[in-house]
């Protein structure tokens, strides 16, 4: 504890560094940022925008960058993630902010942090281009823990040879998140393809009976093929679940913590 106190006296450490590694966690006016995260799970702590002001995002943001060298913002809409641009463009103007605007993420890194590699490779996959929103949420989290990362999109089931143009890359996989509307069957088929663990995404699209995801939902879970299945829309969840697999694959975490 004195060494961080004097590195802090020193100008060595903010005092939300100094936070970080004392409790574990910084706190902001907008609340407590779970600054010891990713040392105890391998994935950094996302910042959710939605249900905070857009100050709120950035002061959470800042505090993230400033005891960890990185930020993820999930759910930001565009008035969000522009705040959170200019706030990071006045408070760390060497930081590389990249927005995906269909994801609706926010990542910051620091101009000294360096991203730890993981040999493992995660296949995002999408049934349309409605399901986008979510399969790219996915592709964005399950980077931040370092796996490769490769997307395959529009591939849904209406024509079966489009998934099959893609076996090689799928059969790649050592983990696949697989994004789906409606009815939800390209998860299942993929999962019946593949060696590797495929987590079912269901989305929101679709109409009628069953829309808003929850036939997709009832549908992967009633899978005939082995599966894991997160909530509807939950992106950043299939992405953390993809990101924990390449990171056991890998083999490569030796944190004590951990």
């Amino acid at each position: 504890m004195r060494e961080t106190l004097e590195a802090v006296a020193a100008g060595d450490l903010t005092p939300a560094q100094a936070e970080a590694a004392l409790r574990g966690y910084a706190t902001t006016e907008a609340g407590r940022f779970d600054a010891a995260r990713e040392h105890r799970r391998g994935i950094p702590e996302g910042i959710l925008a939605e249900g905070k002001t857009p100050a709120e995002v950035a002061s959470m943001a800042d505090a993230a960058v400033d005891s960890t060298g990185r930020a993820l913002v999930t759910r930001a809409d565009d008035d969000t993630a522009e705040q959170v641009r200019a706030y990071m463009d006045r408070e760390h103007p060497d930081a590389t902010v990249e927005r995906d605007a269909r994801a609706r993420t926010v990542v910051i890194h620091a101009a000294d942090y360096e991203q730890s590699g993981v040999d493992a490779d995660v296949v995002v996959v999408s049934g349309g281009t409605a399901d986008a929103h979510a399969a790219r949420e996915a592709a964005v989290v399950a980077g931040e823990a370092g796996p490769r990362i490769e997307t395959i999109e529009d591939v849904g089931v209406a024509n079966l040879t489009r998934v099959l143009d893609e076996i090689e890359t799928l059969r790649s996989a050592d983990v696949l998140v697989v994004a789906a509307g409606r009815e939800a069957t390209l998860p299942t088929l993929v999962a019946g393809l593949v060696g590797a663990p495929v987590i079912g995404l269901p989305t929101s699209t679709g109409y009628g009976v069953g829309g808003d995801g929850v036939a997709a939902l009832l549908g992967l879970l009633q899978s005939c093929t082995v599966l894991s299945v997160v909530n509807v829309d939950a992106g950043f969840v299939a992405g953390t679940q993809a990101g924990l697999i390449a990171l056991g694959v890998d083999g490569s975490p030796d944190d004590p913590d951990r």
